[in-house]
């Protein structure tokens, strides 16, 4: 199906600027975080740099990056995806930073702690624990890990400090916590995977101690005015009917010890960002984050592409998905329901995307088609 808003209107609302905590981003844009597994040895190349920086040359007004894991033994462990820590990863990621500068862009990397999702036996600590809020399987399972003692709990939130300092020392204009999916932090958020009887499990405050502790850690690691965002969803990758929150009080008791620790934008992620969140009310994920918490927020979810087809069928199934119309998005940008708009598969299918929409060109823009994953084109 073709786009049949009107192109000025498009360009007009997605140029306008926004400034979240010290950062000015030129317009309403944002790249998604995706996994491209491109990074052999866990090092970003001159190709990842070329990758982000097309995008930044053609208007992006904000890059996030693909999720990059911190320092903690326990956090990764799946080949070509790129880590924040040792001396040769954090060049690699100076270089990317520099290159997306070059271009005109403002970039943060994702910090990301996989949790009880994390293969065993993978890079580069192989002898490492799966560990967990409760040591239970998103199915919410017995045996998939052990429960993370308060020792594991500290040096997680200090690895992720030590990456948000390193973001800000190599010139990375903020963080973005990866808190969404099912995994770690999310898996704190949930009561599947959180059976804890301590000070971190139970209540919905206590569920959102872990998150809190790590935000309020790198916002001691970094300057005042150095952005934190924070990623969350309900749904997780293998359960699109999970829920962290039933009504719009839970969510704002979630929330809220988030905020008062410092993420200055909820990047809320959603499979289709025109679905409402809770009934009796036509707010998204991002519209209700906004509203509880008073921060800015951001939504994702098939932004300019057709309903039928998830992100997860595209990436894991070879499914395309068709275009669709903009206007429902930019009547939700002019009431400020949310600030910004995270856009992945189009901006993976063409990297001049942002070019074309703020320019009015959306004439020539394209379905997205699978062939887009294989290379960092």
């Amino acid at each position: 199906m073709a786009i049949t808003t009107l192109p000025q209107r498009v360009a007009e609302i997605l140029s306008r600027p926004v400034t979240i905590n010290g950062l000015t981003i030129p317009n309403r844009i944002v790249m998604s975080p995706m996994t491209r597994m491109q990074s052999p040895g866990g090092i970003p190349g001159e190709n990842v740099a070329s990758y982000y920086a097309r995008r930044a040359a053609a208007g992006v007004g904000l890059i996030m990056t693909e999720g990059t894991f911190v320092g903690h033994e326990s956090a990764g462990g799946l080949d070509g995806v790129p880590l924040f820590h040792g001396e040769e990863q954090l060049a690699g990621w100076k270089a990317v930073a520099d290159a997306v500068h070059a271009a005109g862009g403002r970039i943060m990397p994702q910090l990301w702690h996989l949790g009880i999702m994390r293969p065993g036996g993978g890079a580069p600590w192989p002898d490492a624990p799966v560990i967990g809020p409760s040591g239970l399987g998103l199915d919410g399972a017995e045996g998939a890990g052990r429960a993370m003692t308060q020792q594991d709990i500290d040096d997680v939130i200090a690895s992720f400090a030590e990456a948000a300092a390193a973001a800000e020392r190599i010139g990375f204009d903020g963080v973005e916590v990866h808190g969404a999916h099912g995994f770690l932090i999310d898996q704190f958020l949930w009561t599947r995977t959180n059976r804890r009887t301590d000070g971190y499990g139970g209540t919905l405050t206590a569920r959102a101690k872990f998150a809190a502790e790590v935000v309020a850690a790198i916002r001691d690691a970094v300057s005042p005015e150095f952005p934190v965002h924070l990623r969350f969803s309900q749904f997780k990758n293998n359960n699109y009917d999970a829920r962290i929150a039933e009504t719009p009080q839970e969510l704002e008791t979630l929330l809220t010890p988030l905020a008062e620790a410092g993420v200055d934008a909820f990047h809320a992620s959603t499979r289709r960002y025109w679905v409402p969140e809770f009934d009796g009310s036509g707010l998204n994920l991002a519209g209700w984050a906004k509203k509880v918490t008073g921060k800015h927020a951001i939504t994702v979810g098939s932004v300019g592409l057709g309903g039928g087809t998830d992100y997860v069928d595209t990436l894991f199934q070879g499914k395309g998905a068709a275009l669709r119309n903009l206007d429902d998005l930019l009547d939700r940008l002019e009431a400020e329901e949310f600030d910004l708009v995270a856009v992945g598969r189009s901006l993976l299918q063409d990297p001049e995307w942002a070019a074309k929409v703020l320019t009015g060109r959306l004439d020539e823009l394209t379905p997205f088609d699978t062939a887009a994953l294989a290379t960092l084109s």
